[in-house]
């Protein structure tokens, strides 16, 4: 079991019965891989904030909705309706409905902003040099980010700068 799992278990809930583990880095980093595994060991959901941001102008909003949508009502021991944006209609699409699980695990960039990280019982920052993330990136999702590349970055460094984020992490992972 890897470390994350084991540090999850331990955890104690914190979104009313759910043990909440938080992803985070900057894009490119390998939070969707890293959740991916962490979940399957855990038979958790992921949600991904990718869903939530609305466009590549929606950094903070998508942080919002995490929070408005899916912990609060988490919290408050109900069900979830988690927004899911489709970015090749550029249109939101039906929720999906989330009954409180035992853990879940956000990812994304924002999944360790203050708001949405009083949620979670384990915050992880997957930290990776620039250069890996801008070209894992780019591999991932060919010519559709390169036009967005930067002004991404730009929301990120704002919320990093904000937030401070990896000082905050219980685990900082460097894959």
């Amino acid at each position: 079991m890897s470390d994350l799992a084991v540090l999850l278990r331990a955890a104690p809930p914190t979104a009313g019965r759910t043990r909440v583990l938080a992803v985070d880095g900057r894009s490119g980093s390998g939070k969707s891989t890293l959740a991916a595994r962490v979940a399957a060991e855990l038979g958790a959901p992921v949600v991904s904030l990718e869903d939530l941001y609305g466009g590549w102008d929606g950094l903070e909003e998508g942080v919002d909705r995490l929070v408005a949508h899916v912990l609060v009502p988490l919290a408050a021991g109900r069900r979830a309706l988690v927004p899911q944006y489709d970015w090749h209609r550029n249109a939101w699409t039906p929720p999906v409905v989330l009954d409180p699980p035992e853990y879940l695990v956000v990812e994304g960039v924002g999944a360790g902003a203050e708001r949405a990280a009083r949620y979670a019982g384990v915050l992880a920052w997957i930290e990776v040099a620039d250069e890996v993330r801008k070209a894992r990136a780019m591999e991932r999702d060919g010519e559709t980010y390169v036009p967005y590349w930067d002004a991404w970055a730009a929301q990120e460094d704002a919320m990093l700068a904000r937030e401070r984020t990896p000082e905050r992490a219980d685990v900082v992972v460097r894959p």
